[in-house]
């Protein structure tokens, strides 16, 4: 039996993130955890391409446009939507995560889901580097590990 597993070598990988302003308080963190994850797995700054969109709604049609360029072997798409007192929540968080998800599907480029779609600030500091980890580290790794195993199969 063969076994095709995917690396953590993000050595000569271009990546694309693509980020969304809105709760920068929170999103540049997971940025800064992106950018460290590449470089310290063998990637360069100068192959990462960042990409500001005003919020998490806007990051499907830009990673879209990005994937449909052939400049990315991976796109991360980093963002934050904090639950508020409205149905707005439901909708930015359901159509961020099934446009990506269409986007990775489509276009045979990993899209790596790194947007916190959490219940109050607390949780989503949480998630940008404190207890539960930084998740635009996690979710940067997922990709590289994807990208590498795309390249195998």
């Amino acid at each position: 039996m063969n076994i095709i597993e995917g690396n953590l070598t993000a050595q000569g990988l271009k990546v694309g993130l693509v980020v969304g302003r809105f709760n920068s308080f929170i999103v540049d963190s997971l940025v800064k955890g992106a950018i460290d994850t590449i470089v310290r797995h063998g990637g360069s700054e100068e192959n990462i391409e960042q990409v500001l969109v005003p919020g998490a709604f806007e990051i499907p049609i830009v990673a879209q446009k990005m994937a449909a360029s052939g400049k990315y072997d991976v796109i991360v798409a980093l963002g934050a939507v904090i639950r508020g007192g409205t149905p707005h929540f439901d909708y930015v968080a359901g159509e961020c995560v099934k446009g990506i998800g269409q986007v990775a599907l489509n276009s045979g480029i990993p899209v790596s889901f790194g947007v916190l779609t959490v219940d109050t600030i607390d949780q989503a500091i949480e998630r940008a580097g404190t207890k539960a980890g930084n998740k635009g580290e996690e979710c940067t790794l997922a990709a590289i590990e994807t990208a590498n195993v795309l390249k195998q199969i």
